[in-house]
């Protein structure tokens, strides 16, 4: 195992050293095409197309050996198992995810689709825990509830509350197991959806702790995320009393999103409950922009790209600290591909006493996306989970598609990871 003093190194490549050739020569095939921002910008389109004209066999053979073989982890239980031993050969954990979600606009007329869903997130919690130890999976809420009930339901006065999210959690859970009394029913949601759709995606969490892996909920829409904090939040107080096995995902572009992450982690000490927290900077920029500036409501992000970087870093002292804090060891994912906020959270995760390995913090980054850093962060001895979308291309594409235009400032800053990978494929061919 590599030594835990081992400093990091980001500049050096030597990690590089673990991947294939083929794995070098496709990494830096697909970095170089994402480096132009319009082809990232329309790559739903452009994957349209290209099936049209190319036809669905010789398509998926092309996207297999680049975008898809990429970033997605497989489509059979085989091939995801594939790319989770390949990730743990590196010093790398997978965190599977299920890429499915809507929005506002999207929904999708009666409870098949959402059903659906429901049994492919419970189908990825045995996948998870066949992947290995300490297995992760996240999930967005809005494919197992309609995004329109979401914000209705967040928007509700009586519901803006955990105690009350909680006793209406309750209330309908015993409503679909029969014991609600002859009167009892499910409330409904302004969709005209009972709300027992919306919350019968809790008992996945019990599936998921019951065999040793953690959910990871992930943030969305800003005027959706009321709902899904609530929601998550009273999982936690039913699954989170020993061990933090659900955790929510606090963005710190928004601006509230610090106030967000304190007031939820005084809410779970009050309740006596472990803390989960996935920190990101926030992947809805131009569509949070968009739709403040048609609808004529305040922008709820930060103006500049310094401001996010400023509320990153003052989340990230506020969950490591919680991580750290005698009698309460939140669980902390540190989910970000920017390497002055990994140094950061190195530096403070040594002043603090958390270990590297075997504590409470982990890092995270997406699948075949900032490896130099998540190969550095495993060699130096830190917890590396990779995000590990999974499924057929026609499910899985148009999630990359929204996913790279989110990341594009990303994509396209990747100098340091090309340069290394164009040095590591010419040493091993000179």
């Amino acid at each position: 195992p590599p030594a835990q003093g081992a400093p990091l190194n980001f500049g050096e490549g030597r990690a590089f050293r673990l991947k294939s050739g083929g794995e070098l020569a496709r990494a830096l095939l697909v970095l170089r095409l994402c480096a132009f921002p319009r082809l990232v910008r329309h790559a739903g389109t452009i994957l349209a197309a290209s099936r049209r004209v190319l036809g669905a066999r010789l398509w998926g053979g092309v996207l297999r050996a680049t975008f898809y073989g990429q970033f997605v982890g497989g489509e059979t239980p085989g091939e995801v198992a594939a790319t989770a031993g390949r990730l743990r050969a590196v010093g790398l954990r997978p965190m599977l995810a299920v890429p499915t979600e809507e929005d506002v606009g999207q929904e999708k007329d009666g409870e098949e689709w959402y059903e659906a869903n429901r049994g492919a997130a419970l189908e990825c919690v045995g996948l998870a825990a066949a992947t290995g130890p300490h297995p992760m999976m996240q999930l967005k809420v809005t494919a197992l509830m309609s995004a329109r009930l979401c914000v209705s339901w967040g928007a509700a006065p009586h519901n803006r509350h955990l105690e009350v999210s909680l006793r209406r959690l309750d209330h309908v859970a015993e409503v679909r197991r029969g014991r609600g009394g002859a009167g009892a029913r499910p409330g409904r949601g302004s969709s005209g959806q009972p709300l027992a759709v919306g919350v019968s995606w809790g008992w996945g969490p019990q599936s998921a702790a019951a065999r040793g892996v953690r959910v990871l909920v992930d943030a969305e829409q800003s005027y959706v995320n009321p709902a899904l904090s609530l929601a998550t939040l009273a999982l936690m107080t039913r699954h989170n009393r020993a061990s933090p096995w659900v955790w929510n995902t606090y963005q710190a572009y928004l601006r509230d999103g610090g106030r967000r992450l304190a007031g939820d982690a005084a809410a779970a000490r009050r309740r006596g409950v472990r803390f989960g927290v996935k920190l990101v900077r926030g992947a809805y920029l131009e569509e949070e922009r968009r739709r403040a500036r048609d609808g004529g409501t305040p922008d709820p992000l930060h103006p500049t790209l310094d401001a996010t970087h400023r509320s990153y870093g003052e989340c990230l002292e506020l969950a490591l600290g919680l991580a750290a804090r005698a009698g309460e060891a939140a669980g902390v994912m540190v989910a970000t591909h920017n390497e002055a906020s990994v140094l950061q959270a190195a530096r403070r995760m040594e002043e603090l006493g958390i270990p590297r390995r075997g504590g409470t913090v982990c890092f995270g980054q997406l699948l075949g996306m900032c490896d130099h850093v998540s190969l550095a962060l495993g060699e130096a001895g830190y917890a590396v989970y990779k995000s590990v979308p999974y499924g057929g291309a026609e499910a899985a594409l148009p999630y990359l598609a929204r996913r790279a235009q989110e990341n594009q400032g990303v994509l396209q800053a990747a100098r340091r990871e090309r340069r290394l990978l164009a040095r590591e494929l010419r040493r091993r061919l000179l």
